[in-house]
């Protein structure tokens, strides 16, 4: 695994006119080259570590993979100096979507979707009727959820620079943490971890994540069953679009005892 931070000096000033040199934490940046069978499908920006899980998080996203089996095998490619480059098996009957190898693309740290022809082709058929799950939980136990986040943010703590996603049950426990420099990866972290656990649907979950709820975080979401969606920030127009007509629940600006319910109210619990 690459480093996840580097030490690089910089200079400190202030208004008043105090300066000094001293040594800053960055988080690290570095391009992921994903292939299929060899050949070259895109290539993501993310923080080293964890990429086989980032690897199956993103194809269950695309809609590639469902369950950890349909994929053999990963690995590290050898005709490259750094382990920036991963090669996917899929298994027999496995197939690719005819125009995804033709589209191979880019993703930056900021953009989870870049490639993509057109808003329609990342309406991907859904797996899972999420509009059935019956979670229920209750508006503190959703209040809490951003302070465990940050808790368990060991990156961010040292860099200030990572996203945040976390899987929680239905009381509230964290089962998992990922922090990227791209949000979009982080999510794709923690899905392709409870993938690779034979979890999916994940029926009666929530993610919650560091930043904003746009629209493919919600998408990706939508694609691993998951009912309930939080972030700290803003929803964009069409994540709350599309969380509303999956039957999801879309939980924006949750900090401290507040929180806007965009879509699915009916699953949050409050006094009476």
């Amino acid at each position: 695994m690459g480093r996840v931070t580097v030490r690089r000096p910089v200079l400190r000033l202030s208004t008043t006119g105090v300066r000094g040199r001293r040594p800053d934490t960055l988080a690290v940046e570095e391009p992921l080259e994903i292939r299929v069978a060899g050949r070259p499908l895109t290539i993501t920006m993310r923080t080293p570590g964890d990429d086989f899980d980032l690897v199956a998080g993103f194809l269950a996203a695309e809609g590639i993979i469902g369950r950890s089996d349909d994929v053999v095998a990963m690995r590290y490619c050898a005709d490259t100096a750094e382990q920036n480059t991963l090669d996917v098996a899929l298994a027999e009957g496995v197939e690719l979507p005819g125009d995804l190898m033709a589209r191979a693309f880019t993703t930056t740290s900021a953009c989870g979707v870049c490639g993509k022809s057109s808003i329609e082709a990342l309406r991907v058929s859904r797996p899972y009727d999420i509009a059935a799950d019956g979670l229920r939980l209750s508006a503190a136990t959703l209040a809490a959820l951003p302070e465990r986040l940050r808790a368990a943010q060991r990156v961010f703590d040292r860099t200030g620079g990572l996203h945040a996603a976390g899987l929680f049950d239905g009381n509230g426990e964290l089962l998992v943490l990922r922090e990227d420099v791209g949000r979009h990866n982080a999510v794709d972290k923690v899905v392709g971890w409870a993938l690779n656990k034979g979890l999916p649907p994940l029926a009666g979950h929530v993610l919650m994540v560091s930043g904003r709820a746009s629209f493919e975080l919600t998408q990706k979401a939508m694609q691993a069953g998951i009912p309930v969606l939080a972030a700290v920030s803003a929803p964009s127009s069409l994540a709350a679009e599309l969380a509303e007509d999956a039957g999801m629940t879309l939980v924006g600006f949750l900090r401290g005892e507040t929180m806007n319910v965009y879509t699915g109210a009916h699953r949050i619990v409050t006094p009476s």
